[in-house]
């Protein structure tokens, strides 16, 4: 049993529709940053990107902490900005945890995917970029407790029973040595950083 699995990858690869699926089989928690409650930023914040992703990221810690606490575990959390995947393994050291990276050795599946859910769901469509962003998520070294789920021609079932075999059987470093990563290997939507 896990405390924690993370969940990244670039917009379309099918994050959110695995995360459900994965934390009911599981029996956890689904922590998803985009449903962080709507607020107000101050007039005096210099970069309302920065603060905004700051505050999400802060809401993300304190609910995982607080499950935690409450005995839970397989506390499933995605769609935080791509550059905290980095500090995962700083901030989450001595915990169970995993990292699942989605990616697709094929970007036209997941220009498909994007296609298909702007049609059907709504949701963030930016295809421009996705190229871009699958290779600098795809081709970076491993973090510590971090695997990799490539989503290419198969289907989202293929890929749910995928990620519970490797769930279930994970046994995650608990100690480890390890300094945050290169900032370069991320990129992050808040565009005053300059990763994008």
């Amino acid at each position: 049993m896990l405390d924690f699995v993370f969940i990244i990858g670039p917009s379309g690869v099918g994050k959110t529709t695995l995360a459900k699926e994965l934390y009911k089989k599981l029996g956890g928690v689904y922590i998803e940053q985009n449903t962080v409650p709507e607020f107000t930023i101050p007039e005096n914040v210099k970069d309302e990107g920065i603060y905004e992703e700051q505050v999400c990221w802060g809401c993300v810690l304190r609910q995982a902490e607080y499950f935690q606490g409450l005995g839970m575990h397989n506390i499933v959390i995605l769609d935080f900005d791509d550059l905290r995947a980095r500090e995962l393994p700083a901030l989450f050291k001595g915990h169970r945890f995993v990292i699942l990276r989605m990616y697709s050795s094929d970007p036209e599946q997941i220009r498909a995917q994007m296609i298909h859910r702007r049609d059907n769901e709504g949701g963030l469509f930016a295809p421009e970029g996705i190229e871009r962003i699958n290779k600098k998520i795809s081709s970076r070294e491993f973090l510590p407790n971090e695997i990799g789920i490539d989503v290419a021609g198969k289907t989202k079932e293929q890929v749910l029973e995928e990620a519970y075999a490797l769930v279930k059987d994970f046994e995650p470093e608990l100690s480890y040595e390890y300094e945050l990563d290169d900032i370069n290997n991320y990129f992050s939507w808040v565009i005053s950083r300059g990763l994008n």
